[in-house]
């Protein structure tokens, strides 16, 4: 049984954790990630089905390191010969933290001098020269604790493979499906968003549902792996494929007044396969008409730079109390990086979450 870790952007673990108890695997939260036990073929589908979820790493070995020393002998003493073939090829990467280690790079230049002797003795040669599959070391050491793992995904988890055009600010994949999640909404209820932009919350609450898995239409790096189910992998993914269904889609939709993003929008809904399922269009929020019954409202409204000043901001904070008085949404979500927003709103929100758009600090607010 191996042990992986599905790390994670700092508050969204406990959702994480959620997708993988969903999965039937056990799983335990930790700084950064949520830990899960299991073969290859479950990491595959954790690869395949998480929506929240940055990566998943195959954790390879563990333990304190105060020195280039203690770190040089940790890494000697895991077992790479049983993941890397003889041409594997094992670019090395990490972060360090509050740790007496803090130089990535000499962190990098030792630990892959210890995979490489370690190997010397398994394949009895002096040099490897790196022509096959990617092997991707990742390594973190933080308050002098090092883990060391293989990356198991490849690209980010949020490449989900039908976004190749991104907007002034886009909304990363993982967490526009976070705030579906989030809110009040279940599928089959009307969604919409006013502040659609490229259209990354429409598309992963359509994914969402359709039942679509979103990793369905890109690799995963453990793929290539020796020691990988590939026919286990593969009757993943066409498990995940019978369960798609986009007559599931329906009343999905949004609008934004900038013409540039809403086009985007459109192409990324046509790479995603929803061209025609989810419908957008240019429109000021203030000339909405009213919203179906029962509409959920999930929006991630310009934070300034958009609008250009301060003032701007206020003022569409303002005008968006008008989503729920005169078009009729029964909830609000918001994603507002202005601690001002439910007094510029009006209105005091029901729930609230803490959460970061890339390194801003943000608040998803609900309004029910």
């Amino acid at each position: 049984m191996m042990i992986w870790i599905a790390t994670a952007a700092f508050g969204l673990e406990g959702l994480v954790k959620r997708e993988l108890l969903d999965l039937g695997l056990d799983a335990r939260p930790e700084l950064g990630g949520v830990r899960f036990e299991g073969d290859s073929d479950k990491a595959f589908e954790a690869n395949l089905w998480l929506r929240t979820a940055d990566r998943v790493l195959l954790l390879t070995g563990e333990g304190q390191v105060l020195t280039f020393e203690e770190l040089f002998q940790l890494v000697l003493s895991i077992p790479w010969e049983d993941y890397l073939p003889a041409d594997a090829r094992f670019p090395v990467s990490g972060h360090c933290a509050r740790s007496q280690l803090m130089s990535v790079r000499d962190c990098q230049s030792i630990i892959k001098k210890a995979i490489v002797e370690r190997l010397k003795k398994k394949y009895r040669r002096n040099q490897f020269e790196e022509t096959g599959s990617i092997y991707a070391v990742s390594f973190s050491i933080h308050n002098n604790q090092a883990k060391l793992m293989l990356d198991a995904s490849g690209d980010a988890l949020n490449r989900r493979g039908y976004r190749t055009w991104n907007g002034e600010a886009p909304l990363r994949e993982t967490l526009a499906a976070a705030l579906v999640e989030l809110s009040p909404w279940q599928p089959g209820q009307p969604l919409y968003d006013p502040c659609c932009g490229t259209g990354t919350i429409l598309v992963e609450a359509a994914f969402r549902a359709a039942r679509r898995a979103p990793g369905l239409k890109r690799a995963f790096a453990m793929e290539n792996w020796q020691f990988v189910d590939v026919e286990a992998c593969r009757a993943a993914r066409q498990a995940a494929e019978a369960r798609f269904d986009l007559n599931l889609v329906e009343g999905i939709g949004g609008s934004d007044v900038d013409e540039q993003a809403l086009s985007l929008c459109k192409k990324h809904l046509q790479q995603a396969g929803l061209g025609g399922r989810v419908r957008v269009h240019q429109q000021d929020m203030r000339d909405l008409p009213p919203f179906l019954p029962n509409t959920c409202v999930i929006a991630n409204p310009p934070y300034g730079q958009r609008l250009g000043d301060k003032k701007g901001t206020e003022t569409l904070y303002r005008q968006m109390r008008w989503l729920d008085t005169r078009a009729g949404a029964s909830q609000v979500c918001v994603l507002t990086a202005n601690p001002a927003f439910e007094r510029l709103y009006g209105r005091r929100c029901t729930k609230k979450r803490r959460l970061y758009n890339g390194r801003l600090e943000c608040e998803y607010l609900i309004f029910a």
